[in-house]
């Protein structure tokens, strides 16, 4: 007989947990690696567009699709569509995917650990030297941090919904937000730190481009957990004394909050520690940059609190940073770990103990990809580059899929489950949605706007990663 299903403890306890997953490497790497590369103000304009128009519909259908049918998305494409083997596509896609995105987010997140270690161990000058980043990943240390973290993480998932996922972020959350605030005020204070403000809030709309278009929308939905199906799984959890639309409204405003101070710390820290930085140069971003710069931030502040004093605010922060992490990866695991245990009605401990086995070769695969081991550095080549196998990750279940899976999710809410059966489950534990703007807004968009959007998103970055043209090239 299944157990009875586990639920959050609080409205506020839904909210931070939802915001755990969603705030991690997406909002504090993630947004402001992307915000670099594709223009500062140019990919923030579009990146909040993306936020108001199409992601709040979203996360309204998947988590309401949760709650209404008490499962995992595999299960509950399975209950409404009655087992249509069409739909189940959606199901297994919204499985696959988190799946796949917790393999590459469990490398991320290792280094989040091993610059904690760091900066206690008071390496922090070390830390700040940008050949430390690319020594470090391709060093035997990495390994020895990958079991930890993943005992760490089999823990947590073991402990359960209440007692694991939804306490460690009801702790970790606002004191991560109030020490992002303190440092982002701190680098607002550094010489030339006003050409990179200028560079991230005053829009050059000259930069939105198709390829800016669809890292915006990456970034959201990744963000916001977004065609990963935890917010369907987390939708599951949530009481139906609770109010959807008000949760997911505050799980994007405290998401977004988060990217937009991340994105106001880094890029101006960028201009302060670099002052000859040339805005072109900075298209060629990736993940070093941000764990190169944080380093260098903290590393300036033993003139005001000393070198011990730095080194302490930096290991409290990384600390912060990694739990933020981690909470975004158990978030993601919890979507495959429902499965085991809806689907083949495994215990919590057997399925912690399946999903383990199913993901570590793969994410020994990524963790060796950046020169370690030739072959998974050189995996394959498309859109006129050579791939590591971590780049395939990304790519495709990153980059790709999250537009497709949300294209999904809306085409069945509005004409599978259709619009009455959406409202009526939004409409539970919110007496003010029935007649509302969001309830016209998401009834009209969710079936014209958003699918067109996200279809077109969709095929334009197929044609950008794999291809190496955009469809704006033959327009």
């Amino acid at each position: 007989m299944p157990n009875q299903r586990e639920k959050f403890g609080s409205r506020l306890g839904f909210i931070l947990a939802a915001a755990g997953s969603a705030v991690g490497i997406g909002n504090l790497v993630g947004f402001p690696v992307n915000a670099a590369k594709s223009g500062g103000a140019a990919f923030l304009l579009v990146y909040a567009f993306f936020i108001v128009v199409i992601c709040l519909p979203v996360m309204m259908a998947e988590m309401s699709l949760g709650r209404h049918t008490q499962r995992n998305p595999l299960g509950a494409y399975n209950s409404v569509s009655g087992g249509n083997p069409l739909w189940k596509i959606g199901g297994w896609l919204a499985l696959i995917t988190p799946f796949m995105i917790a393999v590459f987010y469990q490398v991320l997140t290792v280094w989040l650990l091993a610059y904690f270690v760091g900066a206690v161990s008071g390496n922090l000058a070390q830390m700040a030297d940008p050949a430390f980043f690319g020594t470090f990943i391709n060093g035997p240390s990495v390994f020895g941090y990958l079991a930890v973290l993943t005992v760490v993480i089999g823990f947590v998932l073991n402990s359960g919904v209440q007692n694991g996922i939804e306490r460690l972020a009801k702790a970790l959350m606002p004191t991560l937000f109030v020490m992002l605030i303190i440092l982002t005020i701190f680098v607002l204070t550094l010489p030339n730190a006003l050409v990179g403000v200028k560079y991230y809030l005053i829009p050059d709309l000259s930069k939105i481009n198709p390829e800016v278009v669809s890292n915006a929308l990456g970034q959201a939905f990744f963000s916001l957990s977004l065609g990963m199906g935890i917010l369907i799984t987390y939708g599951s959890y949530v009481s139906r004394k609770e109010s959807i639309a008000g949760g997911a409204k505050m799980v994007a405003l405290v998401d977004t909050s988060v990217a937009f101070f991340a994105g106001l710390l880094i890029l101006p820290a960028i201009f302060v520690f670099n002052p000859a930085t040339d805005t072109s140069e900075l298209s060629s971003s990736s993940v070093s940059l941000v764990f190169t710069f944080l380093p260098k931030i903290f590393l300036s502040l033993q003139s005001l609190i000393g070198y011990v004093g730095a080194s302490a605010f930096a290991a409290t922060f990384f600390l912060l940073v990694f739990f933020a992490a981690l909470t975004s990866q158990v978030s993601i695991l919890q979507v495959p770990l429902s499965a085991f245990q809806d689907e083949l009605k495994f215990s919590r401990v057997k399925s912690v103990l399946s999903l383990g086995a199913c993901a570590i070769l793969l994410v020994l695969a990524c963790t060796v990809s950046f020169g370690m081991v030739t072959y998974f550095t050189e995996f394959t080549s498309y859109g006129g580059a050579t791939k590591s196998f971590f780049d395939i990750v990304i790519d495709v279940f990153y980059d790709t899929i999250l537009p497709l899976n949300g294209l999904i999710i809306c085409l069945f809410a509005i004409f599978h489950w259709k619009k009455a059966n959406l409202n009526a489950e939004l409409a539970i534990g919110d007496d003010k949605f029935e007649g509302s703007f969001t309830q016209k807004y998401v009834n009209g968009a969710l079936g014209t706007v958003i699918p067109l959007v996200l279809l077109l998103v969709f095929v334009n970055t197929v044609c950008i990663k794999f291809f190496g043209f955009s469809l704006t090239d033959y327009m």
